[in-house]
């Protein structure tokens, strides 16, 4: 195992410290885990949460900032944050206006945002919760009850945050992250596995001519192995699973996210994404928005997630809406 780290058990920790020394506009409290926008909550904003394994840089603690996110809890890698870091950020987020929690679909995120969001009824906190479960390629699998959540985390938090930035109540926010995730549908490929630094080793061995298609990015096992073939025949066939599984067809326009997995070169999206505009184009459907690059991440895994949203003048607004965290910025 060759990475950048002091020790395995030291990284989340360091990487919170490098997070603060880079980006003075956060609040980094390194002893309860939670990541902040810098300068304490605004009065009367409803504060949107989200948080999950760390590995998935620059999610979610790369979306903090006006417009996205208010506050992000990091869990260990590949781990859940634990309810009491949760409890911490509702309580140095909460504005008074009440919480919406971003949550992606996996069971320990799932059951650890539920028991915070109880604690938090305790005190007298709202919270309300989205639920992103966008990943077509499997269901109930590794980790998780039901479809996984991946990419379109990054489009339920831009609708959600955009609300939100405009004094939309607890209810209104929900109600436009819920249309972002039930409008988005993702698929991914890895051509690696992922090194977990815990334990010294890929998480799964994939041949050098073989391919994981519908990969999870905690590395969970896709719908099949398959020989590598190239860009053209690799898109081809995740396009054609995501839109099997949408309502996208001719005429309607979509948001496109080609997001690298973590050790794939930026030279690689852009010949992957070209392959999608073709296969888009085929089928009458135009791309309004794009996003390429690494948003959510699984740490060294090489491979690529193709997100498709389907994208009214709701969602495009709120795409378009201002927002400045270290990852996405608008305009």
């Amino acid at each position: 195992m060759k990475k950048l780290i002091n020790t395995p058990e030291s990284v989340l920790d360091d990487a919170l410290a490098g997070i603060a020394a880079a980006h003075p506009e956060l609040t980094v409290d390194r002893a309860a885990r939670v990541v902040l926008r810098a300068g304490g909550p605004r009065p009367g904003k409803v504060a949107v949460i989200s948080g999950g394994g760390s590995g998935h840089e620059p999610l979610h603690v790369g979306f903090v900032g006006p417009g996205m996110l208010d506050a992000a809890c990091p869990g260990e890698v590949f781990t859940s944050p634990v309810p009491d870091q949760l409890l911490a950020a509702i309580k140095a987020a909460d504005g008074g206006a009440g919480v919406v929690f971003v949550v992606k679909n996996y069971t320990g995120d799932v059951l650890n945002f539920q028991l915070a969001a109880e604690l938090a009824a305790e005190d007298g906190i709202e919270v309300r919760t989205v639920l992103v479960n966008d990943d077509v390629a499997v269901r109930d699998s590794t980790w998780t009850a039901g479809r996984r959540g991946t990419g379109a985390a990054v489009v339920v938090e831009k609708a959600a945050g955009a609300v939100a930035e405009r004094g939309g109540t607890a209810a209104e926010v929900a109600a436009a992250g819920q249309l972002a995730n039930s409008a988005s549908r993702s698929f991914a490929v890895a051509l690696s596995a992922a090194t977990v630094p815990a334990a010294g080793r890929p998480g799964f061995e994939l041949p050098e001519d073989q391919v994981e298609v519908g990969v999870g990015i905690h590395g969970e096992p896709g719908r099949r192995r398959a020989p590598l073939r190239p860009a053209r025949e690799l898109v081809a066939e995740v396009v054609e699973a995501v839109l099997s599984e949408h309502t996208l067809s001719a005429g309607h326009e979509t948001i496109v996210l080609v997001n690298g997995l973590g050790a794939t070169p930026l030279l690689e999206l852009y010949i992957v994404f070209g392959e999608v505009a073709a296969k888009l184009a085929e089928r009458g459907i135009r791309i309004a928005r794009s996003l390429v690059g690494n948003y959510v991440t699984s740490l060294d895994m090489a491979g690529f997630s193709l997100t498709l949203t389907k994208a009214d003048a709701r969602l495009l607004d709120l795409w378009d809406a201002p927002a400045s965290t270290p990852a996405l910025r608008r305009p």
